[in-house]
């Protein structure tokens, strides 16, 4: 009997002291993406615009998904991905901060999972739309993947990996009607804080995705 209650203490003692991080952790499966339709390219390069008026209408799952692996999805049975990386070092990570919180897009799983339970739209860039707008992507480079011996290259590449990527959600949102505007001006420093990076992390842009205002 005292060793089933000095079990339950300890039990107790966790779930008191587990960060918000360990209590907010899930994992949404999200649906296969619809790989087919959409408009022709050469229209949608035509239509292709940045937008800073966005609805608060959120973004139904799977719109999402298909949004996620035009980004960044695996496109190859070797694991390759819908947008090309310096020697495929895969070194740029999705977070999507919602309004339900901050999600990390597993391409290998399809899948999100949930890191936090904040809502951290408004901490995701300067302009005042960002609080509002159902999705703001933010790209972060993990530098451990990128074996360069050169400091500046390796700022290169990670700006060409991340403009990739940002461009596909360009021509998805252009094909999709939604409203998108990538974003260099964010307080990159207080943001990383927020999201719990580690030291070897590096914000490098936000996109900010919606439908358009009426």
């Amino acid at each position: 009997m005292i060793r089933f209650f000095i079990c339950a203490a300890l039990v107790i003692t966790f779930f008191a002291t587990a960060s918000p991080a360990q209590d907010a952790l899930q994992t949404l499966k999200l649906p296969e993406p619809d790989k087919t339709g959409g408009k022709p390219l050469m229209q949608v390069l035509s239509e292709r615009h940045s937008s800073r008026a966005f609805s608060d209408q959120a973004l139904p799952p799977q719109l999402l998904s298909n949004l996620c692996w035009a980004a960044f999805g695996i496109n190859r049975p070797d694991g390759r991905r819908t947008a090309p990386s310096a020697r495929n070092w895969q070194e740029i990570s999705l977070y999507l901060c919602m309004a339900d919180g901050v999600w990390l897009y597993d391409a290998r799983e399809h899948a999100l999972i949930r890191l936090l339970r904040e809502d951290l739209r408004k901490q995701t860039g300067t302009q005042p739309f960002v609080e509002t707008a159902p999705l703001n992507i933010v790209y972060v480079a993990d530098t451990q993947k990128m074996n360069t011996s050169a400091a500046d290259d390796g700022a290169l590449y990670l700006g060409a990996d991340c403009g990739f990527i940002a461009e596909n959600v360009y021509l998805f949102c252009a094909s999709e009607g939604l409203a998108v505007v990538v974003r260099g001006r964010v307080q990159r420093e207080e943001l990383g804080l927020a999201l719990q990076l580690e030291a070897h992390q590096r914000i490098v842009l936000a996109q900010t995705v919606g439908y358009p205002a009426n």
